[in-house]
């Protein structure tokens, strides 16, 4: 028997999504260029025509080396970076369409948490004006009493005192900072959080405390995870469903149990075998072969058939499309070509 239990509704598609950086030209290029013998702009392609759809209450995993595209991604999830191609769509309206109160909930309703925990606060303001700042921008909250009592349930929330609130970023922990930082995202009630490598920059004995609280925030607020990282151990324990990305490009989707079982993309295969495990600690562990190629310039067919110890005549000549082959399972790599 099937389940035919239907799924939940997307809260956020992205269809051919693209983002493309140029360098701006210095002086001299500029003046070459007006009289034609200047260089065009060079171009970066950070993300290349991205399809993903992420499911109201999942928790999505994007895994990826740095470099990948994975924060680009995210950043134009949550419109701090526009795409150049493509069209990101929350809750069925195209974020490009939006005006008035349907942008503000969108602006309220995703909300970013950065790798950096100190970066990403004012390091001049404390931790109560912090939290207090999109209250009052959006109008949140109706009085100061109703401000400071939000402030300081926000930080009940995440585990930290409501004294905590008169102090400066600088005299806290890596740990108690992204706790903040988690903080100031659910001050304003989202739906859908973007976690941008939130526990890199925290030591191993925190980082399992900050997974528990995303773990218990998911299950009081149903929220939705767009959790981003390169450490698939991590992303093992927390995802439902687990993209991969390699070049700006979307390889593999699967379910999480899927995909750990028996990855389909010789990529993912690559970076499943150098998770460290009781069973295989006897085994010498080697990082993935090559070096991840430069976005400026890459390669023909297949972008991962220079590192791919498959790889064929065609990987290097003819771009894979990408194929299901599985219910809820996607890979582009043409060794599926015939499932």
């Amino acid at each position: 028997m099937f389940d035919t239990t239907p799924l939940p509704a997307p809260v956020m598609e992205l269809r051919g999504l693209e983002r493309e950086f140029k360098r701006k030209l210095v002086l001299a290029e500029r003046l070459l260029k007006l009289v034609g013998q200047g260089p065009d702009a060079p171009s970066l392609k950070a993300v290349r025509s991205v399809d993903l759809s992420i499911r109201e209450g999942e928790v999505l995993g994007l895994v990826g080396e740095s470099g990948c595209g994975k924060s680009t991604l995210g950043r134009m999830i949550t419109g701090i970076t526009p795409p150049s191609g493509g069209e990101v769509t929350y809750r069925g309206t195209a974020l490009s369409q939006m005006k008035g109160q349907a942008l503000k909930d969108f602006t309220l309703g995703v909300q970013m948490i950065f790798q950096d925990p100190y970066a990403s606060l004012n390091p001049r303001q404390r931790v109560g004006e912090i939290l207090a700042e999109p209250l009052k921008v959006h109008r949140l909250a109706e009085d100061s009493d109703e401000v400071r009592l939000r402030v300081h349930s926000a930080l009940k929330e995440v585990g930290l005192d409501r004294s905590y609130a008169d102090r400066y970023p600088h005299q806290f922990s890596g740990g108690q900072r992204q706790r903040i930082g988690i903080a100031r995202a659910l001050i304003v009630e989202p739906s859908f959080l973007v976690c941008d490598e939130p526990i890199a920059a925290l030591d191993v004995s925190i980082q399992a405390q900050v997974i528990n609280l995303f773990l218990a925030l998911r299950a009081r607020r149903n929220l939705t995870y767009l959790f981003i990282s390169h450490d698939l151990s991590v992303v093992r324990h927390i995802a439902d469903r687990v993209a991969i990305m390699y070049l700006g490009k979307i390889v593999e989707l699967a379910p999480a149990a899927e995909l750990f079982a028996s990855p389909a993309h010789p990529y993912t295969r690559t970076l499943l075998e150098q998770i460290p495990s009781v069973k295989n600690r006897k085994r010498r562990f080697e990082a993935v072969k090559g070096e991840i190629p430069s976005p400026h310039n890459p390669p023909s067919g297949c972008a991962f058939h220079p590192r791919c110890p498959l790889a064929t005549a065609r990987c290097r000549s003819e771009a894979p499309e990408v194929r299901t082959i599985a219910p809820g399972r996607t890979v582009s790599c043409h060794l599926h070509d015939a499932t």
